[in-house]
């Protein structure tokens, strides 16, 4: 599909490059070239895939035949929602899927050349350190959302407790800032008063330097020591139930 082969990347280096130039093309087909871009992905073709290549060109064409491919495949179909669509949403879209792909080729470089933990953390800290190609296409690029959840385990995470219903996974705002005890406003609130939460245990405020952690059932908050619930345990927990709860066979 490539007219000249690209060296493969073997060490973390050469895979950050060769995601770096693939990204690069990708960006330009959705933004500096969308014109051409948006006409190549005609409805009426086959199944068309956009490709990005290490020499920062780009490329909409059938996927390869063999099985399996050398490379993880990008999404398939993407001409066949082009005119279903606004073009904002489906250009928004098809960056979602190719963001996806660069990373399923990142990682397959690593896992064919055998990286190790550390090797591997590096490579995807050096990809997160840039933005993706959704938020800039987008234009939602996030000038102080870089860190790692893991950092906020013991400050203001800023998402209410409102919004944990939005965490599928093991109830992500077990880390977060507890909110005031009043909730008037039925939205979720990103500018809550964490000063005038109480633990339900001791009785004592919140302050910014403690990890806490929210009852799914009676949805009050705790300080993590008082339960005895560390930041590493809590993670794991998929349903959260404080001493009370626990000894409750239905909700109160």
């Amino acid at each position: 599909m490539e007219g000249v082969p690209h060296p493969v990347p073997r060490t973390v280096e050469e895979v950050f490059t060769d995601f770096k130039g693939r990204r690069s093309g990708l960006i330009k087909a959705l933004t500096t070239d969308v014109e051409k871009f948006y006409q190549q992905c005609d409805p009426e073709k086959e199944n068309l895939c956009l490709y990005g290549f290490p020499n920062e060109t780009w490329e909409v064409n059938l996927p390869v035949e063999e099985v399996p491919p050398e490379l993880p495949e990008p999404a398939l179909g993407i001409n066949f929602a082009r005119d279903g669509m606004q073009e904002k949403d489906w250009l928004s879209l098809v960056a979602v899927h190719s963001d996806s792909w660069l990373l399923a080729v990142a990682f397959y470089f690593g896992a064919r050349f055998g990286f190790g933990k550390n090797e591997r953390k590096r490579l995807f800290q050096m990809i997160n350190d840039l933005p993706t190609i959704f938020e800039l296409v987008t234009g939602s690029v996030k000038q102080s959302k870089d860190q790692p959840a893991a950092h906020n385990n013991g400050s203001k995470f800023k998402s209410s407790g409102k919004s944990r219903q939005s965490e599928s996974q093991a109830k992500g705002m077990k880390m977060s800032a507890p909110p005031k005890e009043e909730d008037d406003s039925g939205e979720e609130e990103e500018e809550d008063d964490e000063q005038g939460a109480t633990c339900g245990a001791c009785g004592d405020n919140y302050g910014t330097d403690e990890f806490w952690i929210c009852c799914d059932m009676c949805e009050r908050w705790f300080h993590g020591k008082c339960v005895k619930i560390t930041p590493a345990k809590a993670e794991h927990i998929k349903q959260y139930k404080c001493p009370s709860c626990s000894n409750k066979r239905v909700r109160v």
